[in-house]
């Protein structure tokens, strides 16, 4: 284009492009990765030089490479420390003014780098100290998370040992009770088997895959079955009613969606009424849990933040049951969402019912 308009100039523009190609050619071929981490800001004396070039090309015309100037120190910014952008102030200037000085222009004309030199200078050191603040929040976040993952899976390990005890002594225990003893005994060996269970889920971190999302072992099992073994982890005096067809079967991961069920049922219970139904049906492909109370639904302030971390719908709870709920549920490539009743509330988890054989 500069070229078109000025075909008498077209040696100089021809000069600039191949300065550019040069540039590129060195910044590509330069094995970077073997160097310090700050070594490509060499680059910026180049550009510097190449801006000037043009510059000058242009007979002395600032305003087509001024805005280039300041993108090379923003590139710089996102990249360097804050040394370096001050670094850059000398050749930057005088890549800025020596070519309006070799094209004779007035005092006025020079006298611009006064106003977009410092400009230029504080916009890359904005944008650095940005940068290093994000970063740092980044870095900040990572070993939190790192500590806590550790914190989870140590404790996931520490904890079945003393689990193993406690249950052998309960089976123990049973072997020589009779009664009532043995019923209270059984809860407890059902409970210690839950906790167990728990415990290996909290392992899950090692079972996350590159993506982020929790590897499930999708399985065909009989949903009554399933329903009926996840209610065994719920207290027996609880008024359950389970409207399941004896002869429906599913493709799910059973430990996964046994304690959706659990998590679904225990907060019927614990913030609605009886008594609690749970229903499971399915429409071709998709599957429908449905989990409800009888209670007084769900307080309008809880609406929006329902199946999110920290949900606390009362006295008794952490607010992590309906998230994880969420979280299983769109690990089986479903959703959970909650439905309003009169009276009370159903809590319900659709997801995809049949394996990929089937489909």
């Amino acid at each position: 284009m500069s070229i078109a308009n000025q075909p008498g100039s077209s040696h100089r523009f021809l000069l600039v492009a191949a300065a550019d190609l040069l540039t590129a050619l060195v910044a590509l071929l330069i094995p970077w990765e073997r160097l310090h981490a700050y070594a490509p800001a060499a680059l910026g004396v180049p550009g510097f030089a190449v801006l000037g070039l043009a510059t000058w090309s242009f007979g002395g015309i600032a305003a087509g490479t001024g805005p280039f100037l300041v993108l090379l120190y923003a590139w710089a910014a996102l990249h360097f420390p804050r040394w370096i952008l001050l670094a850059y102030f000398a050749p930057a200037t005088l890549a800025y003014l020596l070519p309006l000085v070799l094209t004779r222009q007035p005092p006025i004309i020079l006298g611009s780098a006064v106003i977009l030199m410092p400009a230029a200078l504080t916009v890359a050191l904005l944008i650095e100290a940005q940068d290093r603040h994000l970063r740092e929040d980044r870095e900040r976040l990572a070993r939190i998370e790192q500590w806590r993952a550790a914190m989870v899976s140590t404790l996931a390990h520490d904890v079945r040992s003393p689990l193993a005890t406690v249950r052998f002594t309960l089976e123990e225990l049973r072997d020589g009770a009779s009664g009532p003893t043995v019923r209270m005994l059984d809860a407890a060996l059902r409970q210690t088997a839950r906790i167990s269970r728990l415990a290996e889920g909290l392992l899950d971190l090692d079972r996350i895959s590159s993506s982020g999302h929790l590897q499930l072992d999708r399985r065909r099992v009989d949903a009554r079955a399933l329903v009926d073994d996840a209610l065994h982890y719920v207290r027996a005096d609880a008024d359950v009613t389970v409207a399941i067809d004896e002869k429906l079967s599913i493709d799910v991961d059973r430990q996964r969606f046994e304690q959706i069920v659990v998590n679904l049922v225990g907060n019927a219970l614990r913030y609605g009424r009886p008594p609690v139904v749970v229903s499971l049906t399915r429409d071709g492909p998709t599957g429908r849990l449905e989990v409800r109370d009888h209670g007084g639904g769900i307080p309008e302030s809880l609406r929006p933040n329902l199946f999110g971390q920290f949900a606390v719908g009362g006295p008794d709870g952490v607010g992590l049951g309906l998230w994880i709920v969420r979280q299983l549920a769109e690990a089986h490539g479903g959703r959970a969402f909650a439905e309003a009743r009169d009276p009370g509330v159903a809590m319900v988890v659709t997801f995809p019912a049949v394996g990929e054989s089937e489909q």
